[in-house]
């Protein structure tokens, strides 16, 4: 017989402003505890020291987690220029030095051959597996290891302001799978001059932007209250980049056991991706054809 999960069965999405100095993990325990949730988990890692969006998912909405991983983010973040270090960031010790300092139109030229599908190395400093441990183990015990290119979409990376000779602030535009700090080292590599990050803060992810976040101090506040609640993003947020196809009820009797099940016609080519509603509420994901959805995802709510 199955365990039954401690806490309440609540669903949907809180956006949180992630503070500095703070893992995405310890940020998803908090929220867990301070809605008393049985489920909760993110989509998309910040770096400790990093800031900014992190969207946690709440029981079912835990299900649309991988739609927000792959969506877009935006990062705006600041390049300290004449410094390679050993993590690609302000945290790792200084491992070469320069002198040279670009203009600000050599640096604007620069960027575009990081925009569109670039190939991207991943830092040393990294959770991607090698040989079944993470590269941030290895790199701790001092060792260095060659990690595979991987295909990275940039739609926008644009200078912000350039305060100092030394600093340049920029801002990105990416897909799933991008490190802020590999475009920092990549960039001052290719103008010379060496490159690292000194600070970053993801202003958006999916539909989810920094303004709609709470911060730490308000969670706490609002801890275990109905108030909290009131900050929920409903689970459908999580499923925004897919077209919406309404079912008929007997359909959504269907597709809840799991079954394909009617939906209305609609635009949506046939072997699409959608998801089917019920009243405005997400009933399953699946592929749309001839006039039925297979779910390949059910969601369970009331």
């Amino acid at each position: 017989m199955a365990r039954k999960r401690k806490g309440r069965p609540i669903s949907g999405w809180l956006v949180v402003d992630k503070p500095e100095g703070v893992t995405s993990t310890a940020v998803v325990n908090k929220v867990r505890w301070a809605l008393q949730a049985q489920k909760a988990g993110h989509a998309g890692t910040l770096d400790p020291a990093a800031t900014g969006v992190l969207a946690v998912a709440l029981g079912e909405a835990t299900k649309t987690v991988p739609y927000i991983t792959d969506a877009l983010k935006c990062y705006r973040f600041m390049v300290r220029l004449g410094q390679a270090t050993t993590t690609d960031d302000a945290e790792g010790a200084v491992i070469a030095e320069s002198d040279a300092r670009p203009t600000d139109e050599e640096i604007k030229r620069g960027l575009g051959r990081f925009r569109g599908e670039i190939m991207q190395v991943p830092p040393q400093f990294s959770a991607v597996k090698v040989e079944g441990e993470r590269a941030y183990d290895i790199a701790r015990a001092g060792e260095e290891m060659e990690l595979a290119a991987r295909r990275l979409w940039v739609e926008r990376l644009e200078m912000v302001a350039r305060p100092d000779a030394d600093h340049v602030d920029l801002e990105m535009v990416c897909g799933k799978g991008g490190y802020v700090r590999a475009i920092a080292r990549d960039l001052g590599s290719s103008l010379g001059c060496h490159g690292h990050v000194t600070w970053l803060r993801r202003l958006w992810s999916g539909p989810f932007e920094v303004s709609d976040g709470l911060s730490m101090a308000q969670i706490d506040a609002l801890a275990q209250t109905p108030e909290l609640d009131a900050h929920l993003h409903p689970l459908e947020a999580g499923l925004a980049d897919l077209p919406e196809l309404p079912a008929t009820p007997e359909g959504a009797a269907r597709l809840r056991n799991g079954n394909p099940g009617m939906v209305l016609a609609s635009d949506v080519d046939y072997g699409d991706e959608a998801w089917a509603s019920l009243e405005g509420r997400a009933v399953a994901v699946g592929r749309y054809k001839a006039g039925e959805l297979h779910p390949s995802r059910v969601f369970n709510q009331p």
